[in-house]
């Protein structure tokens, strides 16, 4: 039998409020009358956000047919651009939905939205609408994640049990950079200072120089969320050096250094099938 696909839900949303909350991190708090309908969302699960083409001051989101399923797209002048996002925190009652922006001045096109957003400015959202748990239990945890990756590893840290051990490696630009993540588990957070992310293998170093519980003894779980490089190298580490099985291990590349998100794809998507 055919798993029937999750609903995709897409929506318009406003920015209400827009705050640094560290030198290199834009955090934005998005509401609409649309937000109830992710309630069912997993928060720290990927969504796409459409972003609008500078002076353009509505979304104009892909229109799914009725019938088929199929998208279609709206004239290329009107064509928002479409990057991947990881919604921080969801509040039904106060109908807000809450994302980080890593802040790098214009480069990429979400990069330049945040940084020239205002309150009242629009912003697509589409999610897919399936609630699933972003980690299996287990008795210990590795979380390795650069900047892309901290609002996910956050959200996994506000949600591991207070019986949960493990190790948790951040690379952020900066000690200004830091964030004050909430967890009940007994995770210590190492962060890692390198203000030119991709440029080297801090991340991936500071992952290889960790022993792994034994899964004979322990059950354990790794949530990676990255640059493509470093993804492909703690990959390599834990599967084939450190024998975790496939259903130990979970890694996302969310972008690879020095190509775009859309020219990275195809490599992206090829590693995770590795």
């Amino acid at each position: 039998m055919t798993e029937e696909k999750p609903a995709i839900i897409r929506a318009v949303l406003v920015v209400k409020k827009k705050e640094y909350i560290t030198p290199h991190y834009i955090r934005v708090t998005l509401t609409g009358d649309d937000v109830p309908a992710f309630r069912d969302a997993t928060v720290g699960s990927n969504n796409k956000i459409f972003i609008p083409p500078p002076g353009i001051r509505e979304v104009h989101m892909p229109v799914p047919d009725p019938v088929t399923g199929q998208l279609f797209a709206p004239e290329p002048h009107l064509r928002p651009a479409i990057r991947t996002y990881t919604h921080r925190s969801i509040d039904i009652d106060r109908n807000e939905m809450v994302i980080d922006f890593v802040a790098h001045g214009d480069n990429g096109p979400a990069s330049a939205w945040v940084n020239r957003a205002q309150e009242g400015d629009p912003l697509g959202v589409a999610m897919k609408v399936k609630a699933a748990p972003l980690f299996p239990k287990a008795d210990w945890y590795l979380l390795a994640g650069d900047a892309t990756g901290l609002p996910v590893l956050g959200a996994i840290l506000e949600r591991l049990p207070p019986c949960a051990t493990g190790i948790a490696y951040i690379e952020v630009p900066g000690k200004a950079d830091e964030q004050v993540l909430k967890t009940e588990a007994e995770i210590e957070i190492r962060w890692l200072h390198h203000p030119a992310p991709g440029e080297n293998t801090l991340l991936a170093d500071a992952v290889c120089s960790t022993v792994v519980p034994n899964g004979d003894t322990n059950t354990r779980f790794a949530y990676v969320a990255a640059e493509y490089t470093s993804v492909k190298t703690i990959r390599r580490f834990l599967r084939k050096e450190q024998g975790l099985q496939k259903e130990e291990l979970y890694a996302f590349s969310y972008w690879k250094h020095g190509v775009s998100e859309e020219g990275s794809a195809g490599d992206r998507r090829q590693e995770r099938q590795e």
